[in-house]
């Protein structure tokens, strides 16, 4: 998927053109008047697993999400923060939360979106009061959390799995169901 088509310096339209780099010949989007190429690097996503006092993970649901679908608190990094600095505030954003403690549960590639997911296992407290990007969450218990066959998922799955709980899936028709709509 490309998001440019004209080149930020010159303006010309972009072709995709094939140029010598480090790694031998490489097929890239670049300009053809003044060789600017757009890397197309992936996008650096962080992604929470947030442990209330109680034990139990809160999930939420975007507000562009259909009502069964509820997943990690996620968010871009910004420039000048560090990882954890990031999932700190994305944390605090979208659920007013405050993380006490977190520790890097493991980086995933999320090649449908471009993205790589920094996944941290967050210790939260205080009261959940929902940014507008989100309209619900769920707190869920360890052995009812169903992970989902991407993405974050996977990183939920690990975490479970450190922790002494084989993880359960949804099947490709529960996984159909909770994602009904949007696409």
């Amino acid at each position: 998927m490309m998001d440019w088509t004209y080149c930020p310096r010159c303006a010309t339209e972009l072709a995709l053109l094939a140029a010598e780099e480090d790694g031998g010949l490489k097929e890239r989007w670049r300009c053809p008047v003044c060789r600017w190429t757009h890397w197309n690097n992936p996008t650096p996503v962080l992604a929470a697993i947030v442990e209330m006092d109680d034990g139990r993970v809160l999930l939420a649901r975007n507000a562009a999400w259909p009502a069964k679908m509820f997943a990690l608190i996620t968010g871009f990094m910004e420039a000048g923060e560090s990882p954890q600095e990031g999932i700190v505030r994305e944390v605090k954003e979208e659920t007013n939360l405050d993380v006490a403690s977190l520790s890097l549960v493991g980086v995933y590639d999320f090649q449908r979106m471009n993205q790589v997911i920094i996944a941290y296992d967050v210790q939260a407290t205080g009261e959940v009061r929902l940014s507008s990007e989100l309209v619900d969450y769920r707190l869920y218990a360890l052995h009812e959390l169903k992970c989902w066959p991407a993405g974050t998922g996977y990183a939920l799955a690990d975490w479970l799995r450190a922790r002494g709980h084989e993880p359960v899936f949804f099947t490709e028709a529960e996984d159909a169901e909770r994602r009904r709509g949007l696409e």
